[in-house]
């Protein structure tokens, strides 16, 4: 018996939505990159691109466990010397993209590399509701129903 390995030519790519109303980000983050690397799929293959096309809507409305909203802290560089910055998970989620921090966590979880950035390309988050791929018809999610600690209970 030899090994199946499929080629960028006969990977079947759906288009997935996920709301994120509610969602711990941490376990919704994992999740997506599930599904963007392909794993969820039996002919998942590591080097290449099999996974789905994903879109988030409701990024805002996510949350996060614990005190990390007030202690969480991101850093970014601006290039020049001494010129490392950083902001809380609070400020950006009251910034005006608060979906940079479901991007991130994402972005965290997949290989770094040629194939993991092609992989996160195939990631759209937006801050609302409405998104612009309604043509795609894609096939909805439900994250809250998979696992009790998916959603935080206020």
């Amino acid at each position: 018996m030899k090994s199946y390995s499929a080629k960028p030519a006969e990977v079947d790519k759906k288009w997935v939505m996920i709301d994120a109303t509610g969602l711990v980000v941490g376990r919704l983050a994992s999740i997506i990159a599930l599904r963007l690397r392909g794993k969820h799929k039996p002919t998942f293959t590591p080097h290449v691109d099999c996974g789905d096309n994903v879109i988030v809507v409701n990024a805002e409305k996510v949350v996060l466990t614990g005190r990390k909203l007030q202690k969480k802290v991101y850093h970014y560089h601006t290039g020049f010397i001494g010129g490392i910055k950083e902001r809380s998970a609070k400020a950006i989620m009251e910034g005006r993209f608060p979906e940079r921090i479901v991007e991130k966590a994402v972005e965290r979880m997949l290989p770094r590399g040629p194939l993991g950035r092609r992989q996160l390309g195939n990631l759209r988050v937006y801050k609302g509701a409405d998104h612009p791929h309604a043509a795609q018809n894609p096939e909805k999610v439900d994250v809250a129903s998979m696992n009790r600690k998916n959603v935080r209970s206020a």
